[in-house]
């Protein structure tokens, strides 16, 4: 996109603040009486009003409060789930202790693939200021997604493809975001607009967010070229990104079809080298409609879409390595008639990735994957609650291409695994009384290794490390059980789920104790300059154990434990996590796990204002590996906001303000591979204000 182009985006964001529109539309707010978790297709595919799995979703006001500008940072905090955070402009969702491609990211319920797996300092092209929710899906138990979702599932929904008509006379509407942050100085800005009728509706949107170097408690080296050698704020750290999409949606009697394209281009700064900066692009197509026959066959979904990924990461101004993954995904379901009490589906999924990196830090080949799947999920309902069941078989074949740009780079090796994975996943949930609801996962799943996991051979500057893959890894395989419960009475609710999932060949970087040159030769006296750690995917027995929960307590106001007259109301939101991951070969821990969490928040709410003020304390990870791990301290982060909103003719404002970590508290975080490489430069940022502006029309 052209300057001109983002420039655009801002200014039209500005002028609907100030526009009336059709029609206005409510959104939640964090101060609305808490319901039993609203579920979504990603935690059931059935559509069922409560979920046997372990799910969250932020949407309205809950998502506008959390936005960071990574979706690591975003989702961090929820139960269950951390980040990789690589600075503040990388970082993908840590669910359950389980990073990179446990964890499957979704757009719109399909695939979206990038490489933000391969490295920490590789962001995620998503951006919550066109997202409409973001739901979490914990745990092993959504197997229709393959193996890569061992750990959980997070599903970015942007409604690029509306799947819902208009009324017949035709509407309106949208959304505009304007905000400023003053801890990296960011300017932001967002217009969502949709319109049609009950034939066809039409949808555009576009974002521009620009950021500098993010402020820390302390000061910090920087030798980035015109810098400060010291200051008070993360060296490399700015950002750019901006990007749009527009889709659109026919609507048919028995179904509709619709079509999206998207783009996202950012320029960010990695941290852990003061001169390199990454520069990324993705391109987004996507098909998908919805026939619903009348027959046997209830409904048939299909999805397919193009992506079209690549990023050069640059030295200065000189272009070094480039990588590009391009992608295709299909995915079909069809959904069958009632059996008695039976209901449930059949599909078939297929992806295929040719991925590439040129350049001096390759370290991993060329490479092309081919999967193919095939599915089904079946649930029987009782008197007492439901039963599901759901089983998965898939063909994956992963082929190293070499270095074809230089044929004298022979260090990676050339060929082609054939793999065949099976999943299996059993759930239950029993409503105990009309306040209570008890549910159980076990899961038996199989993932194929991943190209880099194969084949890798070279230096990764970002991790500090010269990687090795293992071109006979075997598959992983796991088996996890999951046992939850859930009280709901008014607006008071809790949640807690225990959760066990071990691991037969659990694939994962381990040190081996030596040290390479820049040209991958053994060196045989430590501690040489610019020496490289070497690490070897291997696969070893593992175990993960913890615990989650969270819940609300009206304090004051309806149901709570005094009235308030004037209708206001006061609640206590909670929330608290635990994890251990550890080599059961060994009797080590794993490496980069979450401590010990816990949280409170008090919301205060009084007709159109809102004001929150609460803490999120994580203990000290003293649970880390021996070797190529760094221990972290315990700290606690304070954070507020205040919201107020008003009606001006049809839209909906709310204005609102935001302060983040308001003791300036010096923290690290202990799931950060920054924190093992180069721990004095990557603090967690400091005190932010932030404040913006939302209408809704």
């Amino acid at each position: 996109m052209t300057p001109s182009f983002r420039r655009g985006a801002i200014g039209a964001a500005v002028s609907l603040l100030a526009a009336s529109a059709a029609y206005a539309q409510s959104e939640t707010t964090p101060n609305a009486a808490p319901t039993l978790q609203e579920i979504t297709v990603t935690g059931n595919p059935l559509g069922a009003t409560d979920s046997i799995a372990p799910t969250a979703s932020l949407k309205g006001d809950a998502l506008l409060l959390r936005s960071q500008s990574t979706l690591g940072e975003t989702l961090d905090g929820l139960p269950g789930v951390s980040s990789s955070y690589f600075g503040p402009n990388a970082s993908r969702p840590i669910i359950r202790g389980q990073d990179g491609d446990r964890i499957r990211i979704l757009q719109n319920g399909g695939g979206a693939p990038d490489a933000s797996a391969l490295s920490y300092d590789h962001a995620v092209p998503v951006d919550a200021l066109v997202t409409d929710r973001i739901e979490v899906l914990r745990g092993p138990s959504a197997l229709q997604y393959g193996g890569s979702a061992v750990g959980g599932v997070v599903n970015v929904i942007d409604n690029r493809i509306p799947t819902e008509p208009f009324d017949a006379a035709g509407s309106f509407g949208g959304r505009a975001d304007l905000g400023y942050s003053t801890g990296n100085r960011e300017k932001n800005g967002g217009v969502v607009l949709e319109g049609g009728n009950d034939r066809y509706v039409l949808h555009v949107d576009a974002f521009d967010r620009e950021s500098g170097d993010v402020s820390v408690p302390i000061e910090l080296q920087c030798s980035k070229p015109g810098s400060p050698g010291l200051a008070r704020r993360i060296c490399n750290s700015a950002n750019q990104a901006h990007g749009g999409a527009i889709g659109g949606t026919l609507f048919f009697d028995q179904g509709w079809i619709g079509a999206s394209a998207s783009t996202y281009r950012s320029t960010y700064g990695t941290v852990a080298e003061d001169d390199v900066t990454i520069g990324m692009k993705s391109d987004r197509y996507a098909l998908e409609g919805e026939w619903r026959p009348g027959g046997f066959f209830t409904s048939v979904h299909a999805k397919l879409s193009h992506t079209d990924y690549r990023h050069t990461e640059f030295e200065g101004a000189t272009a070094g390595t480039t990588f590009a993954n391009k992608s295709n995904d299909f995915r079909l379901e069809a959904k069958h008639q009632k059996i008695g009490n039976f209901e449930g589906l059949i599909g078939f999924s297929s992806e295929s990735n040719r991925f590439s990196a040129d350049g001096e830090e390759a370290f991993a080949p060329n490479s092309r994957t081919r999967a193919n799947a095939i599915f089904l999920h079946e649930e029987l309902g009782t008197s007492w609650g439901r039963l599901s069941f759901g089983a998965r078989t898939e063909q994956v074949k992963v082929t190293s291409l070499g270095y074809p740009e230089d044929p004298s780079v022979t260090r990676f090796a050339i060929g082609e695994r054939d793999f065949n994975p099976h999943s299996a996943a059993l759930g239950a949930l029993v409503n105990l009384a009309p306040q209570w609801q008890l549910t159980s996962n076990l899961a038996y799943t199989e993932r194929a290794p991943k190209d880099y996991e194969l084949f890798a051979n070279g230096p990764h500057v970002a991790t500090a490390a010269w990687e090795v893959g293992d071109p006979s890894l075997k598959k992983e395989k796991s088996t996890g059980l999951d046992i939850g419960a859930q009280w709901k009475s008014g607006p008071n609710t809790a949640r807690v789920n225990a959760y066990v999932t071990r691991f037969q060949n659990y694939i994962g970087l381990t040190s081996t104790g030596r040290e390479l040159d820049a040209d991958g030769n053994v060196l045989a006296l430590p501690g040489t300059p610019d020496a490289l750690a070497e690490y070897a995917y291997n696969g070893v027995r593992a175990r993960f154990t913890g615990i989650e929960a969270n819940g609300n307590l009206r304090l004051l106001g309806t149901d709570g434990f005094s009235k308030m007259n004037d209708g206001s109301t006061l609640d206590l939101e909670w929330r608290g996590d635990l994890v251990r991951a550890i080599n059961t070969d060994t009797g080590e821990p794993l490496p980069r796990i979450a401590p010990v969490r816990v949280g409170g928040t008090l919301a205060y709410g009084n007709g159109p204002w809102g004001a929150r003020v609460g803490f999120d304390y994580n203990a000290a990870q003293h649970r880390v590996p021996e070797m190529g791990a760094r221990e972290t301290d315990a700290y606690t982060l304070w954070n507020a906001a205040l919201t107020y909103r008003m009606k001006v003719d049809r839209a909906n404002l709310t204005w609102y303000a935001r302060l983040d970590n308001i003791t300036n508290k010096l923290a690290y975080s202990a799931t950060s591979i920054l924190t093992t490489t180069v721990y004095p430069n990557a603090p967690l940022p400091g005190r932010t204000l932030k404040v913006g502006l939302r209408a809704t029309f």
